[in-house]
């Protein structure tokens, strides 16, 4: 309304005026409200008594008026000045005591004008001690001050703990929604729940179709309620970079009779911003330092790769990192996780950081010696430093146990593990890494269980025919047998929607059994066979022959490694 205004944030501690209204001591006066009854939410910071026509000009805005009217203006424009003028100061509302002045009725200009300029507009049909109103409100007012200290002072103490020892996101989330009474989520920027507190309501009903309720909740400003909802909601994340947000669900408005409901959205909105600047904080601290030291790392491992830097800088940089490489063996390490299917861009960059760090968690568990980075979008490397009394198949075994148990219990898929040849000086650790990316390469089609290998890891003897087909596949003259061998078959595919290029492959990875093959492609007898016989005329073999089979199953596991 035109004349009101803005509330500032400490206002939402001062009774309003339909509180005042509802105390004792003003109801013995037969309050009425005869204009601007749609604003009586307003704040009253203080009260202040005046029978002044020009009081405007000593007043802050906020105070609630109370006049018997004795000295206002008589005629109409006189009385609209003075109802504009208090408006105009941000006035709470104006009590006109009758007995004085008026008996029964406002002038009709007065209360006109109030309900024109949304000033709250309030007779008291029975006289009242003044001073006795201005005493019960300001003790209201104080008596709310001190309390928002007090919840000001636990909200404080309480998240400078948690963010002093490190607390988890869900013990955080667990505290906003005991401090509060209502469901806390914390989400991410794709509107996955990353945390939640249900405060005691049902899970299931708290979560049901979550992504598509959340994504409708808007609120302006980092911090605000959502008007359709009425959910409170906050940015999470700190330097200009927020990752989440968390929500406080359908807070009841207050926890006692005497707190306004304004008061109690402020002390919310105070509880949910300190949680959420714990989050970032504790965020900041921990997995940022970490990625920190993973980028690092990550950094060394590519200069390695890539002879982006001297040998000798690379010694240097990864001693100060608390990682020795001159007169110790180097083993390469990668690691690449299955997947069953291509992830999105922003889950595949979380899954690859989690999968760092999960890797470098083993690292540490097993007190090894390592340079830990992502590779690429999907590798993870690691160059692992080993001391002379280090036995090397032990290291490693231990790594990729506590690996593989650090996965299961974080219900990750269990990882390929490649290991190259060890190395004795610096210069030479390109060479180990590369050949562990190759062994990881060809390895990532095995089967996660395959007991060919002799270890707990894949090492170049354990991929056979598929690593050399590997090392080979950007030669032309592998990738021209492919062709020659196969290139009629995957044209016949393309141009006809079929999937015979399956059904051969699954019937030499069958050892030529046709009814085990025609069970696994989950086809009957004939219709396999009939599919066997349309690859036959289309590739002009005859797959009765053993020498035309394992030509063909060569070249299968060559687009395998030409296509990787």
């Amino acid at each position: 309304m035109k004349g009101s205004p803005p509330l500032h944030q400490e206002a939402l501690l001062f009774p309003t005026v339909a509180r005042v209204l509802d105390l004792d001591v003003v109801s013995r006066g037969l309050p009425e409200v005869v204009a601007g009854r749609e604003h009586l939410e307003r704040p009253v910071r203080w009260v202040h008594v005046s029978e002044l026509a020009d009081i405007a000009g000593t007043l802050q805005g906020g105070e609630l008026i109370l006049t018997t009217g004795i000295a206002l203006p008589e005629d109409r424009e006189g009385l609209a000045r003075y109802v504009r003028e208090l408006a105009d100061v941000g006035v709470a509302g104006l009590v006109v005591e009758f007995g004085r002045r008026y008996f029964d009725n406002l002038p009709r200009a007065l209360v006109h004008a109030a309900e024109q300029r949304g000033l709250p507009l309030v007779v008291l049909r029975r006289e009242l001690r003044f001073v006795a109103v201005t005493e019960a409100v300001h003790a209201l007012v104080v008596n709310a001050q001190l309390e928002e200290l007090r919840s000001s002072e636990e909200i404080h103490q309480t998240f400078n703990e948690l963010a002093v020892e490190g607390a988890e996101p869900v013990e955080v989330v667990q505290q906003v929604s005991r401090m509060a009474g209502a469901p806390v989520v914390l989400e991410n920027l794709s509107h996955q729940v990353l945390a939640y507190d249900t405060g005691g309501q049902d899970a299931q009903v708290l979560l049901a179709g979550w992504e598509s309720r959340s994504r409708g909740v808007r609120a302006k400003g980092r911090t605000g309620h959502d008007p359709r909802t009425g959910w409170l909601v906050t940015a999470v994340g700190a330097r200009g970079h927020d990752w989440g947000r968390l929500l406080l669900l359908g807070a009841p408005s207050s926890a006692q009779e005497d707190v306004a409901p304004e008061q109690a959205s402020h002390r919310h909105t105070m509880l949910l911003e300190r949680a959420a600047a714990t989050l970032a904080l504790n965020r900041l601290l921990v997995r940022d330092r970490e990625s920190l030291e993973r980028q690092t790392h990550r950094t060394l491992l590519s200069g390695i790769l890539t002879h982006a830097v001297t040998v000798s800088d690379v010694a240097l940089r990864a001693s100060a990192l608390g990682v020795p490489l001159e007169g110790r063996r180097l083993v390469g390490v990668v690691l690449r996780q299955r997947h069953g299917s291509a992830p999105a861009a922003l889950e595949a960059q979380a899954r690859l950081r989690d999968f760092t760090e999960t890797a470098a968690a083993a690292v540490r568990e097993k007190r090894l010696t390592a340079l830990v980075g992502a590779l690429d979008d999907e590798a993870v490397g690691l160059l692992v430093s080993l001391g002379p009394r280090d036995d090397e198949h032990t290291a490693l075994d231990g790594f990729a146990s506590s690996l593989r148990r650090l996965l299961l219990e974080a219900e990750q898929p269990e990882p390929v593990i490649a290991v190259g040849s060890s190395v004795g000086a610096v210069r030479d650790a390109r060479r180990t890494l590369v050949e562990a990316t190759q062994v990881a390469d060809a390895a990532l089609h095995d089967a996660p269980a395959s007991g060919a290998r002799s270890a707990s890891y894949y090492r170049l003897p354990d991929v056979r025919l598929r690593g050399l087909l590997h090392l080979l596949r950007d030669d032309a003259r592998l990738q021209t047998y492919v062709e020659r061998e196969l290139g009629p078959l995957l044209a016949y595919d393309a141009e006809h929607g079929s999937q015979l290029i399956q059904m051969l492959r699954v019937y030499l990875e069958q050892g030529r059994n046709k009814s085990a093959a025609a069970d696994a492609a989950h086809l009957s007898r004939p219709s396999f066979y009939d599919r066997l016989h349309k690859v036959e005329r289309v590739l002009g073999v005859d797959l009765d022959q053993v020498e035309s089979c394992l030509s063909l199953h060569v070249a299968l596991l060559a687009l395998d490694a030409v296509r990787r």
